[in-house]
């Protein structure tokens, strides 16, 4: 008997905090903008740039037999992938009233890679008098390739620019549609900040194994 009052009672209790709640006025959300929510779209405003690349190697006197000697020679043309965009870890707001201070560091390259699309056996050209090339000297071709083209992109400003300012349009179009649910009018301010500048990491793994694929048709050449 006890324990069938005990669940009576709770149900009697349910019953009034639901029509105590349903004769109240609900509180109106409070929408306002978020970190995450501005990192996720400068991680959207990420920029894929195609560069077409030539992968160059020459070696003097690689090969010695008597008084004979030949140099090593080869080139190896691809496209190459370079991704730019803002750490969103440096990423941040403030609001004062209708006044919202966004600070963003401007874009940089993040990541270089080779475009394993444009890769074939035509891409890989050993000059005919060439010593034997070997997909160590591919690779090697390969990695000072990705170093030219990273600081290639690292100094073309223009583009650099392009990138930063796409994050800033995206980040501008999220404060004005959470103003417009919110019938305010935001007055956004940019505070600028050096991007950190790390080395981005070469994700090499495409152009090491097209080396390695491709080293018996190089030295048949």
């Amino acid at each position: 008997m006890k324990r069938f009052f005990c669940i009576f009672l709770g149900s009697l209790l349910v019953t009034v905090c639901c029509s105590a709640c349903g004769t109240q006025p609900q509180p109106t959300p409070q929408m306002e903008p978020q970190t995450t929510q501005m990192q996720a779209i400068c991680e959207l405003a990420t920029m894929d740039c195609y560069y077409h690349n030539v992968a160059k190697y020459y070696k003097k006197d690689a090969e010695n037999f008597l008084w004979m000697s030949r140099d090593k020679k080869f080139w190896i043309e691809y496209s190459g992938v370079v991704r730019l965009g803002v750490d969103v870890s440096q990423v941040s707001f403030s609001i004062e009233g209708t006044d919202v201070t966004i600070t963003m560091p401007s874009a940089e390259v993040q990541s270089t890679r080779v475009d394993s699309s444009s890769l074939n056996e035509d891409s890989f050209i050993v000059d005919k008098d060439s010593a034997d090339v070997t997909a160590a000297d591919q690779t090697a071709a390969f990695a000072q390739a990705q170093e030219q083209l990273e600081a290639d992109a690292r100094n073309d400003t223009a583009l650099l620019a392009e990138a930063t300012q796409r994050a800033k349009s995206l980040l501008t179009d999220y404060i004005n549609n959470i103003g417009d649910e919110m019938g305010v009018e935001y007055t956004i301010h940019w505070v600028d900040i050096p991007s950190s500048g790390a080395s981005a990491p070469a994700e090499e793994s495409a152009a090491e194994s097209a080396a390695s694929d491709n080293s018996a048709a190089s030295n048949a050449e």
